[in-house]
């Protein structure tokens, strides 16, 4: 993976996982031991959703740069799908308190998806192609005058 698509992925996964611990800290204090671990869980299945569409985002925009609109959008919607149908899976468990979960959820993708998107922001991507140093002069067309 380039250093710029890792330094993408950093600048998207550290916030969220911020927002995570906070996340699990107010969970514990407001349901316990149970609300933590659910706002733990919730948290590394986003990172892990998020972080999974990222690198394949990636990897179309290299070879397949006339899908990446269309993949983007795709992409964006199959997450947000399997993050409901997550939270519809763990509505009942009692391995974790499911509210503490599933509102982590909702944090943590809103966190990943600002962070992304302040990240694209700062970025510095070349729109324009430059020349390459190795070529030569071009030639002067045109009048002198």
């Amino acid at each position: 993976m380039p250093s710029n698509d890792v330094r993408n992925l950093l600048h998207t996964a550290v916030p969220t996982a911020a927002v995570g611990v906070v996340a699990a800290v107010v969970s514990g204090v407001v349901a316990g031991g149970k609300g933590a671990l659910g706002a733990a869980v919730g948290t590394l299945v986003v990172i892990l959703f998020m972080g999974i569409g990222l690198v394949v985002l990636q990897r179309t925009a290299k070879s397949l740069p006339q899908l990446f609109q269309a993949m983007g959008l795709m992409l964006y919607t199959a997450q947000i799908l399997l993050l409901f149908i997550f939270v519809a899976l763990f509505k009942n468990t009692t391995l974790f308190h499911p509210k503490a979960f599933a509102i982590t959820l909702i944090v943590a993708t809103v966190a990943w998806v600002s962070a992304q998107a302040r990240a694209h922001m700062k970025a510095k991507i070349l729109y324009v192609e430059p020349e390459s140093s190795s070529a030569g002069k071009a030639e002067k067309t045109g009048s002198s005058a």
